[in-house]
């Protein structure tokens, strides 16, 4: 028996043996897959082409089907960096400054003028923000997650929208971080205790499937 293959069994042992079925209104997190993260010209960004293009992907068939999609970006005013304790921790984090091209969603992703850009300062997508609102108002019944970083404010935006109440579902090849061991690690991790793992071609095969969504 492989490590993995041990560490899997303990995970099943333990009971991560459960799992969600994609409803009927989905929504579409795209997590800060801003410039700073998407663009190797930042300190905090990585070449994520290939998930950027995936995720791409997974937009166009969420727009075609009238699926809400939600974009995160992180900002820091002047204020925001006196007193966000996580800058302090990674002083990068101070040059995704208001109006900068750092906090621009990635223009690869073809954002739509009606897809909200949520502002935050911490890691999940939820904490401080109206996420979990506008997914109760559009009456959402499962979360979709893409972004970076898997490792960090993917993980943290999962873990919220698991409690707050939403079957959540990780799009594993539209994730990306800077490094692929902590990437896996929280792969793993993540879809064996809080979210199921799905691909960009099964969402797409899933809302290309018998009408279900319903927006408004």
């Amino acid at each position: 028996m492989t490590g993995a293959d041990r560490t899997r069994a303990v995970y099943r042992d333990a009971g991560f043996t459960g799992g969600y079925t994609m409803g009927e209104r989905p929504a579409v997190l795209v997590v800060d897959f801003c410039r700073g993260f998407t663009d190797s010209a930042f300190p905090l960004g990585s070449d994520c082409a290939a998930e950027v293009e995936r995720t791409r992907g997974v937009l166009d068939a969420a727009r075609t089907r009238g699926v809400p999609v939600i974009f995160t970006t992180l900002t820091y005013d002047e204020g925001a960096r006196a007193t966000t304790t996580w800058v302090r921790k990674v002083p990068s984090l101070a040059g995704l400054a208001p109006g900068s091209p750092w906090v621009e969603i990635d223009l690869r992703l073809g954002r739509l003028s009606s897809e909200p850009v949520i502002a935050k300062t911490g890691p999940s997508a939820f904490a401080g923000t109206s996420v979990a609102a506008m997914l109760v108002a559009a009456r959402v019944d499962t979360v979709l997650v893409c972004g970076a970083t898997t490792s960090g404010c993917v993980r943290a935006s999962v873990v919220d929208s698991v409690q707050a109440g939403f079957p959540t579902f990780v799009v594993t090849d539209c994730c990306a971080d800077r490094a692929a061991g902590p990437h896996e690690a929280n792969l793993f991790d993540m879809t064996a205790k809080y979210a199921d793992p799905c691909t960009a071609e099964e969402v797409v095969r899933h809302l290309a499937g018998p009408a279900r969504t319903v927006t408004g």
